[in-house]
């Protein structure tokens, strides 16, 4: 279950990213701080 919840989190990530035409460096940052909080989250439910 954790990892569907993960699963459809970061398909939402990259959901937003392709939905973008032209990414900036802003957006970008934007998704690797969500990924990074995403993985450290699931990282903690893991222990």
């Amino acid at each position: 279950m954790a990892f569907e919840s993960l699963s459809d989190k970061l398909q939402n990530v990259f959901k937003n990213l392709r939905g973008k035409g032209r990414l900036s460096e802003a957006d970008v940052k934007t998704a690797l701080k969500k990924l990074r909080w995403l993985f450290w989250k699931q990282m903690l439910t893991l222990r």
